[in-house]
This record gives C-alpha cells, structure tokens and sequence, in this order.
C-alpha cells in the first residue's frame, strides 16, 4: 500500500507567550485544516482522526481531555516509543496545547512530547536489519522527522519550567533534560 509522503513539521511559532504587536490572537489548533491527515497514517490507519482528538484534548472536559490523548497517544506514540507517519505532523499541536492554561492534561502532553523526542525504536531496528531502511515507507524518517519537530519547538520550555503547577514544570524538567537543554 502506498502512502503519502510524510508531511515537514510546520514552521509556525508556537514557542510565543504572547501574540507580536498589532495582531490578534489565532484560535487554538489554528493549523489543523492545513495539514493532509487523511493521506498519513497512524498506528490504526488513516490519521483523520488526530484533528478530532486534538480538538477534544483542547475542549473538553478533564475526562474527555484525558481519554483523548490516551487515544492519541496509541494512535502516534504506540506502546511509548513506536512513532508513526503522523506523529511529526502532530508535534507542533501538542507543543500549543501543553502551552494553554485550561488544557486539564498539559504535563501528560509533555511527557508524550518526551516520549516522542526519546523515541528510537525504529532506528534500533534499522541497525540491526538495514533492509527496513529500503522500504517505500520509512518509519526510521518518521521517527527522526517527529524528533525535530520537538527540539524545533523547545523554545517553549522557558515559559513551562516556570509554570506554578509542579506537575507540568516537572515534566517540563524531564523533556528539557531528553533535549539536552
């Protein structure tokens, strides 16, 4: 089965606390509609799925929040280290919802943003069969392009070491320590 290229990770600045000068505030998940979900793949399949659950991660309740993400999490980052074609795609999302004070799950989306940036599963398992590295679809460029989407984001650590809940700013601690920073 063929799939469609994995998308570059977005260029847009999600690392800003606050918006420049004479602009307005963009809605948050902005970009969703940007990017072509339905042509990658997750874990499951198609990955047109990701818009809804980032957008009930970002909405809902604390409950749904969480079962959100824990749906996502197995759909991007299966098992805590097996990423996927929409993993990269799906970064610069997670980075903005970690960032907004009413998402209930922030320092759960950080640890998954760790998860993400430690991943090497797929890299471990092209050294010892180089022959994954052939394959039409590559996961090994799947796992590197999700790592740079979180390092390309790390800008936001700052503002979420300092944050007043322990829990995030633990997380935060943790990500920034798998970055290097």
């Amino acid at each position: 089965m063929r799939t469609a290229p994995t998308p570059q990770p977005s260029t847009e600045r999600t690392d800003r606390g606050t918006p420049p000068t004479g602009t307005a505030k963009a809605a948050p998940l902005a970009g969703l509609s940007r990017v072509p979900w339905s042509e990658i793949r997750d874990s499951t399949g198609s990955a047109a799925a990701v818009p809804l659950l980032l957008d009930r991660i970002a909405r809902g309740d604390p409950d749904t929040a969480l079962s959100a993400l824990d749906d996502l999490r197995r759909r991007i980052c299966q098992y805590g280290f097996v990423v996927e074609q929409a993993t990269a795609a799906t970064v610069p999302f997670l980075w903005e919802l970690a960032q907004l004070p009413h998402v209930s799950c922030r320092a759960q989306i950080i640890r998954l943003l760790r998860n993400i940036a430690e991943a090497r599963q797929w890299e471990n398992t092209a050294a010892v069969y180089p022959k994954l590295l052939n394959r039409r679809e590559n996961p090994v460029v799947w796992e590197r392009a999700a790592r740079r989407a979180v390092h390309a984001r790390r800008g936001a650590l700052r503002q979420l070491l300092a944050d007043q809940d322990a829990g995030i700013a633990r997380a935060s601690a943790e990500l920034a320590r798998s970055l290097g920073e």
